[in-house]
Order: C-alpha cells, then structure tokens, then sequence
C-alpha cells in the first residue's frame, strides 16, 4: 500500500473528511440564506420606493391631470439612474416616460410583475434582432391604473440585484472551494502527525512482541488521547514484564524446591531398592516416600489455590463469621503449638461478618498462623532467652471489626522480618531461610496476599515488637442470618 493510500484510509482522515463534508455543507447554507435575504432585502426596498413614487404621481394626476403627470413623468425619466417610468393610453399609447419593447400583457395586469425591458435610449437598436438581448434588462414593476383609463408604470431595474447576487455567489463558491482546500491540507497535515506516532507505537509493539519487554511506548507530552492511551498502555507493559519476570524466578524456585525433594525421594526409593534387607527397611522406606509425596502435593495444592485466587475464581461466595473462623483454625494449630512449647491464644468475641470463600479464607489463615508456629519455635529464640521456667512464647489470633473492615491478625514473638523485604516475602517461593533447612515452600504469604485480593482486601506486614504481626484486611460483609 503507498503512503497516500495508507494515509487515505485512516480513521483520522475520513474523520476530517465528515467534519469538513459538513462544515462545507453548513457554509454553503449559510451563504444560500444570507443570499436569499439579500434579494428579499433588496425587493422590499424597491417596493417601499416604487409605492412611494405611485402615491406621489397618482396625487400629481389628481391635483393636474394627466398633463400635470405627463410633465412630472418626463422630468423624472430624463434624471441619471431615475426609476423607470411609463404613462399610456387606455389603448397602450405611450405619453411619457422612459421604458419601451415591454412584453405584450404587462400594461393590462394590474399590480406587480418581473419583467424584460429596454429603455428609450436603446430605441434605435429595436430593428437590429442581433442586438436586442444586449439592451434588454430585467425590472420590477408595478402597473397602476389610473382615473380615464390612463396606465401607470412605475419600476426599478434589477441588475444591481443580479450583480449583487452573483458576486456573492462567485465569493462564496472560491470561499468554499478554499474552504475545502484548506481543509483537505489540514486532514492531511493532521493525519500524517496522528499516523506518524500510530507508527512509532506499532514498530515498539513489534520489537515487544519479539521479545523486547523493555520496550515502552512514546509519549509526546501533550496529554491528548495517544498519550493516555501510550501512557495506560505502558503501565499494562510494565505489568506484563514485572509477571514475566516473577514467572521466571517462580520457575528457577519452582525447579529449585521441587528438584530436592524430588531427587531425595528417587535416592531413598534407590537406596531401599539397594540395600533393603527386611520388611521394615522396605516399610522405613515406603513411608519415607509417602512423606516427601505429600510434601510435594502440598506445594502443587498451594500454587492451583494461588492460581485460582490470582485469576479471581473464590468459588461459592457466602456470608460468614470470620470470628468463628478465627476460633477454629486456633483449635486445630492448639495441639501443634503445645508439642512446640508455645502459647496459642484467640481473640475473637464479637461477631465479624465477611463474604467471600470460607476455605480459601481459612487457609489463609491457617498458613499465617502455621508460618507463626514455625518461626517462634522456642529452640529459635535467642540463646539469651532459653531458660528453665521461662514464659512460653506466645502467638495471638484475632478477628476485629475496623470500621468497614474485618480485620483476620496473627501477632507472634519471632524473629519477625526486615521492613525491607517485607514486599518481597509475599512472593511465590520466597524465603529469607537462604539455606532452606526448615520445611516449608516459601508459598504461605503469597496465598494468604492472593486471597486477600481476591476479596477485595490486602495482606500487610507489621512490627511486632518483637515479631511479626500479619494482618489479613477485608470487606465487612452483610449481617449474618442467625442459625434458627
């Protein structure tokens, strides 16, 4: 396709297209009304004079007689640009005046008439057929039958009006010939500016699209509807390489996490098949093999519930108490925090309503208090603070109303995290544990943060002092309907 070709077929050019269609049509309207008001204009005026003139000599009839009229009638024709005159018989004799060759008819209808003409002065062209329409112009007359039978014509030529009309009629076809031309020139100018950055736009999604996800694109400044749409557009771009970049690191963790256990699991299958001697060593082994089974399938069961948060399926979305739910996972972790010497406490009296996804909501909840359990194990704390008889360590869970809100916080006494990675660790597979010795996959505050974003809330991080306090924010759902 050549340049003028594409530039023809932009939305931008057929645009100015319509636009200048339109302004055309609405100039030529506006010229072909003040045209017509301007004849219009110009007829009044020539009847207010001609009236004027007939009162006038139809008063000089009356006070002289048609000697009188033919005197004042023969004055007035011989004045340079004097209206046009004719007195005549009853029969069509003329007596005076300055008009002459009127088509056959005229003197016998009374009132007004357009009509050809020829002056007086022109008489001597009569017989020459081949001049006759040079002389011949176009009048407005009237014609008042006077006392005796005596006629009356009184007109005024009409080739001003004529050239009036076609001046503005020559001035109005160059104005919207310019018009057009001009405009077409600014389509043009416009829609080689709008093309050239639409342009600019499809080359930097071709370098994207080949790999390139740094690629932005420009913005000129002007804060007009390609810049927002550049500047949204690039937001979306920067979105997509932050997640092609998690994805990335998910895979190296992914390959990281799982490639362990995965190897540990063929090395003990390998070892039993190896050196098994007995049934119990074959017994040892098989549970050993179920164990890091499980494991995996846990890691695989937190990333599809993560998936499913991230791309907004909460599945059944109900009412619920997120106090009972509190009550609940405590008594489920209670067990597990005694066997680890720590105190687990809840804090949920008063009713919290929220709606949403009760099991994605509890395990959220749960991954929060089991990361509580695991990182406030007494054995983690300082060595300073490892004496007989000393206070359990203690972890409190509690569902308050904030307002609109419903607040799900787990406060422990652990070792907490650093305010600087506290973005990071709600990421998948992260975990400030570099030697990755305690079990667990790193993935427990990313599904508590998804879940909660899901639900329209957010997971934040707080200090403790000491420890971490973890607070699951959400929309406080509707009243709760009582159980009779």
């Amino acid at each position: 396709m050549t340049a003028l070709g594409k530039l023809f077929r932009t939305t931008t050019f057929k645009l100015t297209l319509v636009y200048l269609t339109v302004f055309a049509l609405f100039a030529a309207f506006l010229l072909g009304y003040f045209t017509f008001n301007t004849r219009r204009l110009i007829t009044e005026q020539i009847t207010d004079i001609v009236n004027a003139e007939i009162t006038g000599l139809s008063e000089q009839y009356r006070t002289g007689g048609i000697r009188q009229l033919v005197l004042v009638v023969d004055a007035r024709a011989r004045r340079p640009g004097s209206s046009l005159y004719l007195v005549t018989t009853f029969n069509g004799d003329a007596l005076a005046g300055n008009v002459t060759a009127l088509p056959p008819g005229i003197l016998d209808t009374n009132g007004w008439t357009e009509t050809a003409y020829r002056r007086l002065d022109e008489a001597e062209n009569v017989g020459h057929p081949e001049n006759a329409s040079h002389h011949e112009h176009l009048a407005f007359v009237r014609v008042f039958q006077l006392p005796g039978g005596f006629r009356l014509l009184v007109g005024r030529d009409l080739d001003e009006r004529e050239r009036l009309y076609h001046i503005i009629l020559g001035a109005g076809r160059w104005s919207i010939a310019i018009v057009i031309i001009l405009g077409l020139a600014g389509g043009l100018f416009v829609t080689r500016r709008v093309l050239k950055r639409v342009d600019a736009m499809t080359e930097t999604t071709r370098t994207i699209m080949a790999g390139d996800l740094g690629g932005r694109l420009p913005v000129a400044g002007t804060g007009d509807e390609l810049d927002r749409l550049a500047e949204n557009l690039n937001v979306m771009l920067e979105r997509i390489e932050a997640l092609m970049h998690g994805l990335k690191e998910v895979s190296d963790n992914i390959a990281h996490d799982l490639k362990t256990p995965l190897t540990r699991l063929r090395n003990r299958t390998e070892e039993a098949l190896r050196s098994g001697k007995s049934d119990a060593e074959y017994r040892a082994a098989l549970e050993s093999t179920i164990e890091e089974s499980d494991g995996l399938i846990k890691t695989f069961n937190a990333l599809l519930m993560i998936a499913r948060a991230e791309s907004g399926q909460a599945g059944d979305m109900l009412n619920f108490d997120a106090a009972e739910v509190a009550t609940d996972i405590c008594e489920l972790y209670e067990p597990l925090a005694e066997e680890k010497g720590i105190t687990l406490k809840v804090e949920a009296g008063e009713s919290a309503p929220v709606n949403g996804n009760r099991e994605l909501i509890s395990q959220a909840v749960a991954n929060l208090v089991d990361n509580a359990i695991k990182y406030t194990e007494q054995q983690n704390l300082p060595e300073g603070e490892k004496t007989e008889g000393a206070p359990a360590p203690e972890i409190l869970l509690r569902a308050v109303n904030d307002g609109n809100r419903v607040l799900l916080i787990v406060a422990d006494h652990g070792p907490g995290i650093p305010e600087a990675d506290r973005a990071r660790v709600v990421e998948r597979f992260v975990r400030l544990e570099q030697s990755r010795s305690k079990p667990g996959s790193g993935l427990g505050l990313s599904l508590a943060s998804a879940v909660a974003r899901l639900h329209g809330g957010e997971l934040t991080l707080e200090d403790n002092h000491p420890g971490l306090k973890t607070v699951i924010a959400l929309p406080r759902g509707g009243p709760l309907q009582s159980a009779g």
